[in-house]
């Protein structure tokens, strides 16, 4: 069943009134089309299928029901046992959860707590002893907390599988089965996820029980407020590429995407050699240095944040204006998941990507996969006609890159937003960092 989209406000949807209180506190008014569709369905207990790119308001879709239906049948939390499970496959989404939960639950008195490996699990395991509503988690830590006997899951009443697709390219498969074994038969059980490979449906099957389907965007397709471009550019001419855009005014809060983590940190240190400010994420650092970067990124103490693919999912900053892939990926999808970054909850973004001599057949593979032709921009100190010219693209602008058209790389100007021009760039400028008020973007 797939239910029509309709303009409503969250009172509409029936939601408590401290929930609605909690989201008028964050100047959200307006549901986004997959809360419309999915809180609904959920409230009255029905399993469901999400099917959602990222920036859609997942979250907030399947925390707004939850919290309704914890708050609405009170009892005291448990120890070591949660009412309510949300499994996700990154330390960065875990946390990202738990902060929505607690900014759309703050009226409610419910208790939660996160789950996720690389920390100390001794904090983790006495928040469980007190007793918690909610866990959020990552399946590692979470199966081995239960088989020391430091959690129990016989109390879940609602199951979420969140990024389901993340979880089987990581290798989870296993241990969502054992988790979701755990659990009792009567829960109510949500799956969601970006793309619907055969695996996904085939775990759906044994999921769900006669869940409802609710699906927002094509899954391999990118969002229409997304400006995407293409710069043909030498390999060795990247780093002083970057810099050149990363100078030039209108880039208020960049994403860098590197496929190494050794060439994400020598991006970083290239940038600072040109006084940019930034910090780097990625597998080799340890959490609280993950997310040191990304609080010093969301609070405009840097305003680069250059990543490997840990972060193409699931990171979710207010005002990311510009996502640039310097190295494009070979997987399309990721590509999809990495410009995801941007143009979130109604926002528009901009998504540059730098592609060299040996990248243009995974360029081609995107632009099957997203359906479009990825705009060339030529006009740019670098550009390399060479690469351009061995492209199926040729020379696509159709025109120079100049003060007329300064959009090339600017976002669509918004509350603080202005366009300019981005070349030349004046030596030593410094990019600045002002991040517009995003709608629910979890």
């Amino acid at each position: 069943m797939l239910m029509e989209s309709t303009t409503v406000g969250f009172s509409a949807l029936n939601l408590s009134e401290p929930i609605c209180r909690a989201v008028r506190g964050e100047k959200y008014d307006t549901p986004t089309p997959i809360q419309q569709q999915a809180i609904p369905h959920l409230l009255q207990g029905r399993d469901l299928l999400g099917c959602a790119q990222t920036g859609t308001g997942k979250t907030a879709a399947f925390a707004l029901p939850i919290l309704h239906r914890l708050s609405e049948k009170r009892q005291a939390p448990g120890s070591k046992g949660p009412r309510a499970l949300v499994l996700t496959p990154t330390r960065e989404l875990a946390s990202q959860i738990s902060d929505s939960f607690q900014t759309y639950g703050k009226y409610l008195n419910l208790k939660q707590a996160v789950v996720y490996g690389g920390v100390s699990p001794k904090p983790q395991i006495s928040a469980l002893r007190r007793g918690v509503d909610i866990l959020i988690a990552t399946p590692g830590r979470m199966i081995d907390l239960y088989q020391q006997r430091c959690l129990r899951l016989d109390q879940i009443e609602v199951f979420v599988l969140d990024e389901a697709d993340r979880m089987l390219d990581m290798g989870f498969l296993p241990d969502i089965k054992k988790i979701y074994a755990m659990t009792p038969e009567s829960r109510q059980s949500m799956l969601f996820s970006a793309t619907l490979p055969d695996e996904i449906l085939r775990l759906t099957k044994h999921f769900l029980k006669d869940p409802v389907k609710v699906a927002v965007n094509p899954p391999a397709s990118t969002v229409d407020r997304i400006d995407q471009r293409v710069l043909f550019v030498d390999r060795e001419n990247k780093g002083a590429l970057l810099e050149s855009v990363l100078l030039g005014d209108g880039i208020h809060r960049a994403l860098v995407f590197s496929r190494t983590k050794h060439g994400a940190n020598r991006i970083v240190k290239n940038l600072g050699k040109a006084r940019i400010k930034a910090d780097s994420i990625h597998g080799n650092k340890s959490q609280a240095a993950r997310m040191e970067a990304l609080r010093k990124f969301r609070a405009g103490k840097v305003q680069v944040l250059v990543a490997t693919d840990i972060a193409s999912r699931g990171l979710d900053v207010e005002g990311i204006t510009h996502v640039i892939n310097y190295e494009i990926p070979n997987e399309a999808e990721s590509y999809v998941h990495r410009v995801g970054r941007t143009a979130r909850a109604g926002a528009t973004g901009v998504a540059l990507s730098f592609c060299d001599a040996g990248e243009k057949g995974y360029l081609h593979n995107i632009e099957r996969t997203i359906n479009r032709t990825v705009t060339v921009i030529d006009d740019h100190p670098f550009h390399s006609a060479s690469i351009a010219a061995k492209s199926k693209h040729g020379n696509a602008t159709g025109g120079k890159f100049s003060a007329k058209r300064n959009s090339n790389f600017a976002a669509k100007p918004g509350k603080n937003q202005n366009r300019k021009k981005y070349f030349p760039a004046k030596p030593g400028k410094k990019i600045r960092s002002r991040s517009p008020r995003s709608a629910v973007s979890a």
